[in-house]
């Protein structure tokens, strides 16, 4: 792993971390975005440690996309990743949503839905870049 791709994963780590502390705080609709982020950021890594010299986007979906053509078998990460891209757009910004403010819409199984799929991202993630 270079060292770009490898502060691209502490700070993957990092915002779980912090996505994990939100939503124990019951700051849910801000754990599911930074849990976006963090999966965001740890495909990006694993991009990055393949040797490509920029990444672009936040799409889970077309990072994951991108990151299939150095592995084809990342396009199971990818129909896990992309459920998580719901939480882009909708956990911000209270335009995006009828029935309120993000924080107002946001509950703790929301929150525990997205650390779970996180989670299974980062695992999916980080056996790839092991195998290297």
């Amino acid at each position: 792993m270079n060292k770009l791709s490898n502060n691209w994963v502490k700070q993957a780590n990092y915002d779980f971390e912090v996505a994990k502390f939100n939503a124990k705080s019951g700051h849910h609709a801000l754990a599911c975005f930074l849990c976006h982020e963090s999966a965001v950021k740890i495909v990006t890594a694993y991009i990055y440690s393949k040797g490509a010299e920029f990444v672009w986007g936040t799409s889970l979906s077309d990072l994951c996309e991108d990151a299939m053509v150095f592995d084809p078998s990342f396009d199971l990460v990818k129909s896990i990743a992309m459920l998580l891209d719901k939480y882009y757009i909708g956990t911000r910004l209270p335009s995006s949503l009828p029935g309120g403010a993000p924080y107002e819409v946001y509950d703790k199984s929301d929150s525990e839905k997205s650390l779970e799929i996180t989670k299974a991202v980062f695992d999916g993630v980080i056996k790839r870049m092991q195998q290297d």
